[in-house]
């Protein structure tokens, strides 16, 4: 048993240190992103509908909003990995340590959750690049100010994730 468990720290040892190195890379060109922005926008504006959609002022505020959220993920992310290395080997009975797996599981499991939402942000801000962001993928109609405000990863517009969700239903049925 305790072999098994020595192995599953030196595991958890290497996947905490990678996480590290990667929440650094990520830090970095978040840092640079935000740093080569290149209009800055009041904080007080918000897009409207009496303006073009998806105009260079829409994109931008867009793609702050994207990058904030980002960086509030990867600092969120950056303390996991600081509580994780802190942690000491716990000690007590079986219950004590049970309770402590089971505690980094769950920080594992949302961190996991928040990289695959970092991926659909850098995805996010790709689309802003290439002028597809706000659009529809089903569609290629606008999504809508809205949705896009709620929802700033959004793909498809609210019909087309209706149709979407309907067709899921339809198929788990």
């Amino acid at each position: 048993y305790l072999e098994l468990l020595n192995r599953s720290y030196f595991f958890f040892y290497f996947f905490v240190e990678f996480l590290f190195i990667m929440n650094i890379i990520f830090l970095l060109i978040t840092w640079i992103n935000t740093m080569t922005a290149k209009t800055k926008i009041s904080s007080k504006y918000k897009p409207s509908s009496s303006e073009p959609f998806m105009n260079t002022k829409q994109k931008q505020y867009f793609k702050q909003k994207l990058l904030v959220w980002k960086e509030t993920l990867l600092k969120g992310s950056t303390e996991t990995i600081t509580n994780l290395k802190e942690d000491k080997e716990v000690s007590g009975d079986f219950a004590d340590i049970a309770s402590a797996e089971s505690t980094k599981s769950i920080e594992l499991r949302t961190r996991d959750r928040e990289r695959k939402l970092i991926s659909k942000i850098d995805e996010a801000l790709k689309r802003i690049e290439d002028n597809t962001y706000g659009y529809c993928e089903v569609t290629g109609k606008p999504i809508g100010l809205k949705r896009l405000e709620a929802r700033p990863i959004a793909t498809l517009s609210i019909e087309a994730q209706q149709m979407h969700e309907n067709q899921e239903q339809l198929n788990n049925d």
